[in-house]
């Protein structure tokens, strides 16, 4: 059985080296894809720095993954040798739970992370559940879709789940790795898209990816303003904000959708959800069959991520170019 190489963490924080690990013999269920890319995702980061503490070590990071089927298990029937295939975040469920029946297989609680206790993409290949793996558009360029796999499942999913549709007015908090993707989205679904930042350095770009207005962050006159104007606010930034503010730019019956995690518990008043009807509420990634109509809204509205490439083997330069945040806005790796 030949081995498998690619760049591991063999410590919390320690720089990726050069590892190598077996296999195994390839199960009836599982494909093994020879990775032509594999997008550097923020949560890539925390695995590498142990901050979520559910990292072994050594393994390899990566979970943004597109390549090639190399070899496929006896039992898969879906996919072919030789096709252009994804694989996200998720590489495993159980297949039997309420939420795998309900086509939800991303809350199984028996969910199997592509690099958690396992490696993944910083490498020349990787394996996963064949249903798993799903294949990418024609039209979609490889660098440029290997984010959506992590990134572009994380903003779809929620604008989906919550019926954003041309009627709505949609928010989206910070304009970086994932708000990139999320104002393309939003704009495919025919919303009205805001983008609120506290850089205002990039509200040139923001228009650029789809968004109708702009809103420095940091200018209290400028938030509101927007008192009462959006249905739908997806905040995708790491960092504390004044929630109470987000909360008062919403309509009757508006949400505030999470999916950056602030570092601090974030504190709301009852009184604006109860007189609204309005909701707080958080997303995961999004289901095996999300993940396919994602790819195929993203292929049909060209919705891309905007990247910077680095070889495989410059995996630790681009690492420290996105913890400085200096990608715009995300880094690809390429074999």
């Amino acid at each position: 059985m030949a081995q498998i190489r690619g760049l591991a963490a063999h410590a919390a924080g320690a720089e990726l080296l050069p590892y190598r690990y077996e296999p195994g013999a390839l199960g009836a269920q599982e494909v093994e894809i020879a990775i032509s890319h594999c997008g550097v995702c923020r949560s890539d980061l925390h695995l590498i720095s142990n901050d979520w503490g559910i990292s072994q070590y050594p393994f390899i990071p990566g979970h943004e993954i597109i390549g090639t089927v190399a070899a496929m298990g006896s039992a898969v029937r879906t996919l072919k040798e030789g096709q252009r295939v994804g694989l996200g975040w998720q590489s495993n469920s159980c297949g039997e739970c309420e939420w795998c029946i309900r086509g939800m297989e991303n809350l199984c609680a028996a969910s199997e992370a592509t690099c958690v206790h396992r490696n993944g993409g910083y490498a020349e290949s990787v394996r996963a559940d064949a249903r798993f793996v799903i294949p990418i558009p024609e039209a979609l360029n490889s660098e440029r879709a290997a984010p959506l796999l992590c990134g572009g499942i994380t903003v779809y999913s929620p604008l989906r789940a919550h019926g954003v549709n041309p009627s709505s007015r949609v928010g989206v908090v910070g304009i970086g790795g994932l708000g990139h993707l999320a104002i393309q989205f939003a704009r495919a679904f025919g919303a009205q898209v805001t983008a609120f930042s506290t850089s205002a350095g990039k509200e040139e770009e923001a228009r650029a990816l789809g968004a109708h207005d702009f809103v420095n962050t940091c200018e209290t006159k400028a938030m509101k303003e927007k008192t009462g104007t959006q249905d739908f606010i997806l905040t995708t930034v790491n960092a504390d904000q004044d929630w109470s503010a987000f909360m008062q730019t919403l309509r009757p019956t508006g949400t505030l959708c999470f999916v950056g995690v602030p570092p601090s518990p974030v504190t709301i008043h009852a009184f604006p959800l109860i007189s609204g009807m309005r909701a707080i509420t958080g997303s995961p990634i999004g289901s095996p069959f999300a993940l396919r109509e994602m790819l195929d809204v993203a292929a049909r509205h060209r919705v891309q991520a905007q990247t910077e490439q680095f070889s495989m083997a410059k995996a630790n330069e681009a690492i420290e170019k996105v913890k400085k945040s200096k990608v715009r806005y995300r880094a690809v790796l390429a074999n």
